[in-house]
């Protein structure tokens, strides 16, 4: 059986509207990154921060005054590429991090899962990088789906939406989006066919059919999903999000 998605002209303008009314700071740095492609930066030091800030929010709330964001605009940051090398225990290491930095909450779970994460990256010898910096060339919804895929199968406390909140956060993807609570919320309120649960997106299948769906609505309304996600993800925080303290 297939799906055959359609999309209305009321669903086209509440994609406006929602753009329109969140015209802010955060919308226009995601447009001058993701699309623009202005400050990309792929580098061993941004994959850090990119890593550590995935394991963490997907743990905890991330607000512009949260202990995560924060943390992640320290500079200099916390966690840096030669403290990872010189230490003879990375779990250890980023334990000791975290609790300094007042993120004490599921601190075993999240140091186990960036510990297995960055030294798999060292040992494929931050093969990484080659294929970010390929994808970045080259952001076709196909491409992106592969390597957010990817990065979901070999990446420790990943799923779907941290493999995508990973490349979109690094300024990488256009069409792949990380599906969270606000963007399933802001889709059950405007009319999107199926109810949609934070559980079932868990599923890498049910997950292309969902970014399939939302693909297609950013097509017929000419938006990128990467800036309906700006929108939707903004519109939470009153405009709190400043080129200082965004940290997504």
């Amino acid at each position: 059986m297939n799906i055959i998605w359609q999309v209305s002209e009321v669903d086209i303008q509440n994609v406006k509207n929602l753009l329109i009314d969140n015209e802010n700071t955060f919308t226009h740095l995601r447009q001058k990154r993701n699309i623009n492609k202005e400050g990309v930066s792929i580098s061993k030091k941004a994959i850090i921060k990119s890593l550590i800030m995935c394991l963490l929010t997907s743990q905890q709330r991330s607000g512009p005054d949260s202990p995560i964001s924060i943390f992640l605009n320290k500079n200099p940051f916390p966690l840096d590429v030669d403290g990872i090398i010189e230490t003879d225990n990375v779990e250890h290491f980023i334990k000791n991090i975290l609790i300094n930095n007042n993120l004490p909450r599921f601190i075993n779970k999240i140091s186990s899962a960036f510990s297995y994460n960055i030294e798999m990256i060292c040992d494929q010898n931050w093969q990484l990088i080659d294929q970010l910096e390929k994808l970045n060339s080259n952001s076709s919804k196909e491409a992106e789906r592969i390597l957010a895929d990817s990065l979901n199968d070999s990446f420790r406390g990943f799923g779907p939406k941290q493999s995508r909140n990973f490349l979109q956060s690094l300024g990488l993807t256009k069409f792949e989006i990380p599906i969270d609570s606000r963007i399933t919320t802001w889709l059950n309120n405007n009319g999107f066919p199926v109810a949609l649960s934070s559980a079932a997106l868990a599923d890498k299948s049910y997950y292309h059919f969902v970014s399939d769906g939302i693909q297609y609505l950013c097509q017929e309304a000419n938006v990128y999903p990467c800036m309906l996600d700006a929108a939707i993800f903004s519109s939470y925080d009153n405009g709190r999000w400043t080129e200082q303290n965004n940290v997504f």
